[in-house]
C-alpha cells in the first residue's frame, strides 16, 4: 500500500549573501506545525514572499540550530531537504578564535552564546528595555528592565553579552550604573554592532535566492530605506530647532539621535538605521528624576506618518501634562478623556474580555486599543493602521502615558484617518482638533552637564 506524500516540504539552504544564516522555504498548505517548529528554533518571517523564513543569529551558530530544526521537522513527518552547502557547514567543527573563556568546552561555549542570543532577541523584540549604556574601556555595558520584572546590568557585546547584575528596582539599577560608569553613561541602548546590523539586514532583506533560481543571481545586499524616515528626520530637526529647552545628542557611530529635555527627565531616541516600516524607530521615556523611576514610555514604528510623529513630539512640550504622574490608577475617566476625539469623530467602541478597542467608520483600517491587564511598564495602549496583527505602523504606550498625549494622538488619527490608512481614493485635506495647552513645566532638577 503506497504511503501518502507529506503535506509539508521544507528546504533548508544557506542565505546567499549573509552566511552562515539559513533560509527555510516551506511548500504545502498544512505548514502551521512546521512554522511553529522553525520559530522555536529561531527562524523568523521576513518581508520576503510567504513561505520563506530566515535564521540569522549573532553567534554564527545557524547551521547547528538548522540541523536541530531538521531533526524536529522529520519527527513531525515533514519532508526536509538540506542543501549540500549547508550540510557541509553543519558537518564542519569550528571554534572561536581568541575566545576569552578558553576553559569552556564547545557545548559550554554554545550555552554562553545561546544566553547572549536570548538577551539580543529580548532587546530586539522589546521584552528588554535598555535605559542607559556606557563603554567601560573594554566593551559595552548597559542597564535595562525586562518585562518579567528584573532590572538588569549587562556586560559585553554580541555572543559574549551576559547579565552581570540583577537589582530590585529600576531606580536602584540606574543609580548603581551611574555610580559605576559616571561620565561614560549615555542615554538609551548602545549602537548596534556590525554583527547585529548584518543579522537585522538578513531578516529584513529582499527574498533570498533559492535552489530553483539560476546560479549567479545576486539579490540586493541592503534593503531599500524606509521612505518615511526622511520625513521623520525633518520632523525631529524641526522640533529641536523650535524647542530651546531640548538638546540634541548623537551616538559615536551616528546611528541614533537623542533629544533630551534640559531637566534630563524626558528623552526621545530616533534610530536612523531601521530597515523595515514595522521596526521601532522612535522611543520616548519620561522619568521622575534624572536617575529615578521611569514614569511611562512609548515607541513608534518607522512607518508611522510624519504628522503623527510631529503631534507626539509637540505634545511633549505641554508642561506637566507631558510628564504624567507615574503609577496612578487608570480609570474609566482617564480612558474616556484620552479617547474623546475618537468618540466625537464617530468611532465604534468595542469592549471585550481583553480590553477596549475603537475603530473608525467607513472602509479605513485603523484602531486604538487599551489593554487593562498589561502590567506597567509594558505597552497597554496601541494606535495602529492596517491589519492589527501586522500593522502598517503602530505607536505603543505604557499604561501611565499622559491622557493629554493620548488625546492629541487620538485626535490626529481620528480626524485624519484617511491620510494614514489604505484607501483607493485621494485623501482629503487635514483637519485639526484643538487641545488647550498646559502651562510650561519647571524643570524638576537643575540641568546637568552633558
Amino acid at each position: 500500500m503506497p504511503h501518502p506524500e507529506p503535506a509539508v516540504h521544507v528546504r533548508l539552504a544557506l542565505y546567499p549573501d549573509h552566511q552562515p544564516a539559513v533560509t527555510a522555504t516551506l511548500t504545502g498548505s498544512e505548514n502551521t506545525a512546521a512554522r511553529e517548529i522553525l520559530l522555536a528554533r529561531g527562524f523568523r518571517d521576513t518581508a520576503a514572499e510567504p513561505g520563506v523564513m530566515v535564521l540569522a543569529r549573532i553567534d554564527r551558530e545557524e547551521p547547528y540550530y538548522a540541523a536541530r530544526a531538521a531533526e524536529d521537522l522529520a519527527r513531525h513527518g515533514c519532508h526536509t531537504v538540506i542543501e549540500p552547502a549547508l550540510q557541509e557547514e553543519i558537518d564542519t567543527e569550528w571554534t572561536w578564535g581568541n575566545y576569552p573563556m578558553d576553559w569552556l568546552t564547545r557545548d559550554e561555549v554554545r550555552e554562553v552564546s545561546a544566553a547572549a542570543q536570548e538577551i539580543h532577541d529580548d532587546i530586539a523584540s522589546g521584552r528588554l528595555t535598555i535605559h542607559l549604556h556606557a563603554h567601560d574601556g573594554w566593551t559595552t555595558v548597559a542597564v535595562g528592565t525586562h518585562q518579567d520584572g528584573r532590572h538588569l546590568h549587562l556586560h559585553g557585546e554580541d555572543h559574549l553579552r551576559q547579565i552581570s547584575g540583577v537589582h530590585g528596582t529600576e531606580a536602584e539599577a540606574v543609580a548603581e550604573f551611574h555610580r559605576l560608569y559616571s561620565v561614560a553613561v549615555r542615554p538609551g541602548p548602545a549602537p548596534a554592532t556590525e554583527t547585529e546590523r548584518a543579522a537585522a539586514a538578513a531578516l529584513a532583506g529582499p527574498r533570498p535566492a533559492t535552489a530553483s533560481e539560476p546560479t549567479g543571481t545576486s539579490p540586493e545586499t541592503a534593503p531599500a530605506r524606509v521612505p518615511a524616515l526622511e520625513d521623520h528626520e525633518a520632523v525631529l530637526a524641526s522640533f529641536l530647532e523650535a524647542q530651546g529647552e531640548w538638546e540634541k545628542w548623537r551616538t559615536w557611530d551616528d546611528n541614533c539621535t537623542y533629544a533630551v529635555h534640559e531637566s534630563q527627565t524626558i528623552r526621545v531616541e530616533f534610530d536612523h538605521e531601521v530597515r523595515h516600516r514595522s521596526d521601532t524607530a522612535w522611543t520616548v521615556a519620561a522619568y521622575e528624576t534624572p536617575v529615578g523611576e521611569r514614569l511611562w514610555h512609548a515607541t513608534a514604528t518607522a512607518g508611522t506618518p510624519a504628522p503623527i510623529m510631529s503631534t507626539l513630539l509637540e505634545s511633549l512640550t505641554n508642561g506637566d501634562d507631558a510628564w504624567g504622574h507615574g503609577p496612578t490608577p487608570v480609570t474609566e475617566k482617564t480612558i474616556a478623556e484620552a479617547t474623546r476625539p475618537l468618540g466625537d469623530a464617530g468611532w465604534t467602541h468595542i469592549a471585550d474580555g481583553h480590553g477596549i478597542t475603537l475603530t473608525p467608520p467607513g472602509p479605513h483600517q485603523a484602531g486604538v486599543r487599551f489593554d487593562p491587564l498589561v502590567i506597567h511598564p509594558h505597552p497597554a495602549w496601541t494606535l495602529w493602521s492596517g491589519n492589527p496583527d501586522r500593522p502598517n505602523w503602530a505607536i505603543r504606550l505604557s499604561p501611565y502615558a499622559p491622557a493629554a498625549l493620548l488625546q492629541d494622538l487620538a485626535a490626529e488619527l481620528a480626524y485624519n484617518a484617511p491620510l494614514y490608512t489604505p484607501r483607493p481614493n485621494p485623501a482629503p485635506p487635514r483637519r485639526t482638533w484643538a487641545v488647550a495647552p498646559a502651562p510650561p513645566r519647571s524643570p524638576s532638577a537643575p540641568a546637568q552637564g552633558r
